[in-house]
């Protein structure tokens, strides 16, 4: 074999090794993968059921509810245009609050509810998630 068949040989095995790392790296990353729905985005869709996403938008004014096991909480989340009723059994972050941005991970429930199993607080009003930013703006242009 000439030096020039063992480069291009190595240089294929590097390659083809490469590839099968990514794909392998791929299929891990699809189970974990979290995707990003707004209320909006859920009631256009659909509801993805039985899969790890993330809810984001407003804490609905007047809508979170504490039960009296002291954990549960029970509030609505909004982008202007849809809501979404969202249960959270858990501490819930310092800045959580009504009127505030959230980010819930979770799973959609047949009824519609989504059901958190975790909860990330906004710490600044003013930031707003790209994917959101849009949507929230549009959904205030069409407001009456």
């Amino acid at each position: 074999m000439t030096p020039k068949s063992q480069r291009l040989t190595l240089a294929l095995l590097a390659l083809a090794a490469i590839v099968a790392a990514v794909l392998l790296a791929m299929s891990a990353m699809k189970d974990q993968a979290a995707f990003f729905y707004t209320p909006s985005d859920a009631k256009r869709q659909g509801l993805p059921l039985g899969k790890a996403v993330r809810l984001g938008g407003m804490v609905e004014a007047g809508s979170v509810h504490r039960a009296p096991d002291g954990v549960t909480v029970r509030f609505v989340v909004t982008d202007g245009k849809a809501t979404t009723p969202v249960t959270f059994a858990g501490i819930t972050p310092d800045l959580f609050r009504e009127k505030s941005g959230v980010v819930a991970e979770g799973q959609f429930q047949p009824d519609g509810r989504f059901v958190a199993t975790n909860l990330l607080a906004k710490h600044d009003e003013k930031y707003m998630p790209p994917e959101m930013a849009g949507n929230m703006h549009e959904s205030r242009s069409l407001e009456p």
